[in-house]
């Protein structure tokens, strides 16, 4: 039977394939391993592999499980990956170190607001629509650029980049498309001035054409945990 580390070890060299095939140093992309809907046990033992960062889609049942490993939590970095109601920012302020789906000025607002004084800057990465899908949330990227600049202004928060989970694409060519795009803006806005280090895009189907494209940060969880219950 695959383990959870054996598992954990293959994802890691998928990472390490596609940075040799873009010419890139294996360290410039990160993991983070998408725990939601898996158990807190299953994180320790990810971690107990080797992995610290983690990310979560719903907020109450992410808290569920930073209280169940609150023996971790210096070792463990938590990652809001899902969409945010203006409602729950203030136990997110508390909670989290990233928000990666931040696409409004307001949550940016109250999350700036409510994050602790004694705490670090919280980490945020605005989410994207980079294939103007319907269905999911995200700033069109004609929107990118001004409430990047104001968000980076918001003293409690550090803007580090941008979000994107792009269309499901059948070849790795078409796939690199909207990573290519996403590096694109990412690029104007660093021109711009704003000091930003992540690219948060790619996850199991379209990984390394993220990593061709540029991400510093992949999100992968079924791989990872197995199938999710």
């Amino acid at each position: 039977m695959t383990t959870l580390s054996t598992r954990l070890q293959s994802v890691h060299r998928h990472i390490h394939h596609a940075c040799r095939a873009a010419g890139r140093d294996v360290r410039s992309v990160h993991l983070l391993a998408v725990s939601k809907t898996q158990p807190a046990d299953a994180i320790r033992e990810a971690h107990a592999a080797g992995q610290q960062m983690f990310g979560e889609n719903y907020v109450q049942e992410a808290l569920d499980k930073i209280n169940t490993l609150a023996d971790l939590r210096p070792k463990i970095e938590w990652h809001l990956i899902g969409p945010l109601q203006a409602n729950k920012t203030r136990v997110v302020a508390e909670a989290f170190d990233w928000v990666h789906s931040v696409d409004r000025l307001k949550i940016a607002e109250r999350l700036s607001d409510q994050r602790p004084s004694h705490l670090p800057p919280l980490s945020i990465c605005l989410q994207v629509n980079i294939s103007a899908e319907i269905s999911k949330s995200g700033l069109s990227p004609d929107n990118v650029r001004p409430l990047a600049h104001e968000i980076a202004r918001l003293p409690r928060l550090r803007l580090r980049g941008l979000m994107a989970i792009p269309e499901p694409a059948a070849t790795l060519a078409t796939q690199r498309e909207p990573h290519r795009a996403l590096h694109s803006l990412f690029e104007q806005l660093r021109a711009d001035g704003l000091d930003l280090d992540t690219l948060s895009m790619g996850m199991s189907a379209d990984m390394e054409a993220a990593i061709l494209e540029g991400a510093t940060m992949v999100r992968v969880g079924t791989a990872i945990f197995g199938a999710r219950s």
